[in-house]
Parts: C-alpha cells; structure tokens; sequence
C-alpha cells in the first residue's frame, strides 16, 4: 500500500510539474458569415490655403453627396459608417437621412476590427472613407491586397463587398465621370 501510495504522490507531482508547452492561441476573430459593404470616398473637398486641415465639401461635393443617395437609394442599409472629418459626415449623411439612420463614427487606424465585424455581420453598411483608407478597408474585409489608393482627383469609386458563407467578394464600381458642374 506504501509503494502505491508513493507512487501514486510521485505520478502526480510529476504531472503537476509539467508546463504547457501548447503554443498559445490568438484571441479567436469573430467570423462574419453574410454582410455586405458599400464603401466610398468622401465628395469633393475644398483646397487651398484657407481650407484648413479638416475642409468642408465644394458645391460639386455637396451634389456629389446627394448623387451617392440617389444612386444607392434602392439599398436598404442598416448602418452608415463615417470617419469624424466635415467631409466625410457630409458625404454620408444624404444615405443615413435617406435611410432615417445616425452616422456611426469609426476610426480609420482599425479597420474591420472585431468590434466593427460584430456590430455589422449580417448587415449592408455604407462606409465612407478617404483616399488611402476606403481601399485599405476594402484590402482589410478581403484579406488581401487588391485595391491601392485612389488618385486624390477622382471622388466617384464605389466598391461594394459581398461576404457569403464566409467568401468575400468585391466588385468596384467606377463614377468618376459623372458631372457634377
């Protein structure tokens, strides 16, 4: 009995000296099965030395503000997603007023986080951007890099990105030669 005893406190200090040595896992992303995004540049800006680092829109922006809403008025969007800059809520709140919705303000420097994948799955969300972010959040949903930035003239890429099952997909659609005069 002595010997099993002891050999039985030496089994099970031996086992409570094991380390893990199971590699540890990253914190598990929160999948998104369906949704889909509709992601735009913010509308023509004002330049110069007076528009100051937060500029408002030009008149051109202002009707190409109004164009998004009319070319996007057959979606039913549940969430309108803008970065907290003038031209940007500008351009997106023609779409949010249209669907009677409150902008929701997200940070360009976390791009398709877990918060935002978990706030938006199952959902069609328009997302409006700038330059160098709006492709970068494409490239985010996608993984990958398919998209660089867009040309600081052009205010008319529409990309639109389907996830189904997982898979996501995006096709852009190209208004750059819309006038808005």
């Amino acid at each position: 009995m002595r010997s099993s005893t002891t050999l039985l406190i030496l089994f099970l200090a031996a086992l409570l000296s094991c380390k893990n040595t199971s590699p540890k896992t990253a914190k598990a992303e929160i999948p998104v099965t369906e949704a889909t995004y509709y992601l735009i540049r913010h509308a023509d800006k004002e330049r110069g030395p007076d528009a100051g680092t937060d500029p408002d829109l030009t008149d051109k922006g202002l009707a190409r503000a109004e164009f998004w809403a009319q070319t996007l008025k057959d979606v039913d969007f549940d969430a309108v997603y803008s970065t907290d800059f003038v031209r940007t809520r500008k351009t997106a709140m023609p779409v949010a007023e249209a669907n009677d919705l409150a902008l929701t303000i997200y940070d360009a420097q976390n791009l398709y986080d877990d918060k935002f994948k978990q706030e938006t799955a199952g959902k069609t969300v328009l997302i409006v951007g700038h330059s160098n972010t709006t492709p970068a959040f494409v490239n985010s949903i996608l993984g990958e890099d398919q998209y660089g930035e867009i040309d600081d003239s052009l205010f008319g890429n529409l990309y639109i990105v389907k996830i189904k099952n997982g898979a996501a997909q995006a096709e852009l659609q190209d208004y750059n030669d819309w006038s808005f005069d």
